[in-house]
């Protein structure tokens, strides 16, 4: 409507229907929406390589860790036909010859593959001497069942051709690429690097021979992986033959029902006599302890793919057959360790408070340049090897070394009454202070340097003595530097190992110097993440304790 009482018109305001739009005639609601996504993307995109380096350096070696503490798939991977069978096993005597059987099968293959030796590894963690025992059944299991080789071969010596299985189990199409793939060997001659066509069974084979197939496949791909050859060329393993007799044995038929260009082999062998083989007195020849039933009873206790067998032992535990069972007490020494550990890094961390507390208060409070000159001194260890400052150390707190020598001269000591201070937990303590200290001093100095020396000047101008006035004014200001010197010195000592390991001894190593050995020498990977993932996470559980305790707000570097 218009206003016409002044001979003027005023077009009316327009009204506001529609929601409000920007320039382009975007919705704002939506443009908004779109700007902050991209503010958001930006953002990401500016702490991504953070992100990235803090996944590759953190979590992802934790988390593997983590894994390695319950991770337990070498008995599955290495022995899998003798896994499964070994789930019937009740524990008593040795078990049954189908389980020696299937075991005669993954050892052939894992001694080709030199995978028994890193089994009979694992399974000594557990019990003493099985290490020994696989290693000497790998060099002996090839002999198994040459007596069923040697009868096949003497009804006809086709069976020492490897063509012969060749053409029973592969497909022709493997077999015409094989060939091929030899020839094209033989022309290329030294430094031909092309592996040979993945083996390939024939159609409905492993239904009429069930275990040969699953011996020559076990055969052809191991010597395809390991040989780089092709099952065309070599001879069989004496499993193979065991098996086709087994085959043949239970079902003298199954030779009628062959589709192959040798049936008559086969019809011949299913009616031959063969001499009587047992694989469990094949292995027991080859070590008694085969017919013992605590090996069989360990690789069955410890054939799942995932254990817990590695933090039990972190414990001073051991899962047995017969359930968890306590190690013997010379063998205890995870649970002293870590508190010993924790008792000598506490010890350390008091130390670094009662040294670098007044050291720190002097830098704060003298003139520049003096403080400038101190610092420097502070500063100075971290421009010298961690191994010098310890062998250094080595040097001074032997018997016969410097601090002795010198107490000796001054007649503060007898020559015979000389302090051992070396090899100790005495040592340990002096050594990783000295290392440690500047960790301690520089949080505390960066505190100090913020609380106004004014404070201190009103207290005393209310009557506050000295004391009073550092007491109750200044030090409340510094224990935030307190905690943060603390939490840095605690969590570095704790996981010190190279200190330690020269100058602690027996008595004042830490549980690190242990997890570095099965990490480096007894190569017990499992063990030692473990026994890491203890100390992870009993230092969350202490920083937890001091979050409640103090507040973790309250920690400050200035």
């Amino acid at each position: 409507m218009a206003d016409t009482t002044a001979g003027t018109f005023t077009p009316a305001a327009p009204s506001v229907s529609g929601p409000m739009v920007d320039s382009d005639g975007t919705p704002l609601k939506k443009s908004l929406a779109r700007a902050l996504r991209r503010q958001k993307i930006r953002a990401l995109l500016l702490i991504a390589p953070l992100l990235f380096f803090v996944l590759i350096s953190f979590i992802f070696p934790i988390g593997d860790m983590l894994f390695r503490s319950v991770k337990n798939e070498i008995v599955q991977n290495t022995l899998p036909r003798t896994v499964e069978v070994l789930r019937d096993y009740d524990g008593e005597g040795a078990p049954s010859e189908f389980v020696y059987a299937a075991f005669t099968r993954d050892m052939m293959v894992a001694s080709e593959k030199k995978l028994h030796t890193r089994l009979g590894s694992r399974l000594n963690y557990e019990v003493s001497g099985i290490s020994s025992l696989f290693r000497k059944t790998g060099r002996g299991v090839d002999d198994i069942g040459e007596e069923i080789t040697d009868a096949f071969v003497a009804l006809d010596p086709a069976w020492e051709e490897p063509a012969t299985f060749a053409r029973l189990l592969g497909t022709a199409e493997w077999i015409d690429a094989s060939a091929a793939w030899a020839e094209e060997k033989n022309e290329a001659g030294r430094g031909f690097e092309k592996l040979p066509p993945r083996f390939q069974l024939a159609p409905g084979i492993s239904e009429l021979l069930p275990r040969t197939a699953d011996a020559y496949k076990a055969f052809a791909d191991t010597i395809r992986s390991e040989d780089e050859d092709s099952a065309l060329m070599e001879d069989p393993w004496n499993i193979v033959y065991i098996s086709l007799h087994e085959d043949l044995k239970a079902d003298p038929t199954i030779a009628a029902r062959v589709e192959s260009a040798d049936t008559a082999l086969f019809t011949t062998a299913a009616a031959a006599d063969f001499p009587a083989i047992s694989t469990r007195d094949a292995f027991v020849d080859i070590d008694e302890d085969w017919g013992d039933a605590e090996v069989w009873r360990t690789i069955q206790t410890f054939s799942p793919a995932y254990t817990n067998g590695y933090f039990l032992a972190a414990a001073d535990l051991k899962k047995t057959p017969d359930g968890i069972v306590a190690v013997a007490d010379d063998q205890a020494i995870y649970i002293k360790l870590f508190i010993r550990t924790m008792i000598l890094s506490l010890t350390i961390t008091g130390t670094c408070i009662l040294l670098g507390y007044p050291i720190a208060w002097l830098l704060a409070n003298l003139p520049v340049r003096t403080a400038n000159l101190l610092m420097i001194l502070v500063l100075l260890p971290f421009w010298t090897s961690l191994l010098v400052r310890t062998s250094a150390w080595k040097v001074l707190l032997q018997q016969q070394g410097v601090i002795n020598d010198t107490l000796v001269w001054i007649g503060l000591i007898s020559d015979t009454g000389r302090l051992v201070m070396i090899n100790n937990q005495t040592g340990t303590i002096i050594a990783m202070t000295h290392i440690l200290l500047p960790f301690m001093i520089l949080p505390l100095y960066s505190v100090m340097k913020t609380v106004p020396p004014t404070y201190l000047r009103a207290a005393k101008s209310l009557g506050a003595t000295n004391w009073t006035a550092f007491w109750r004014v200044y030090f409340p200001q510094s224990v935030p530097g307190i905690g943060a010197g603390s939490i840095l010195v605690f969590i570095l000592a704790i996981g010190y190992y190279i200190t330690p390991e020269l100058v602690g001894g027996t008595d004042g190593t830490f549980i690190s110097n242990r997890i570095a050995y099965h990490i480096s020498s007894s190569l017990n990977w499992g063990l030692a993440a473990s026994l890491g993932t203890a100390l992870l996470v009993i230092v969350l559980a202490l920083y937890w304790v001091y979050d409640r305790l103090v507040g973790i707000d309250n920690v400050k570097l200035g």
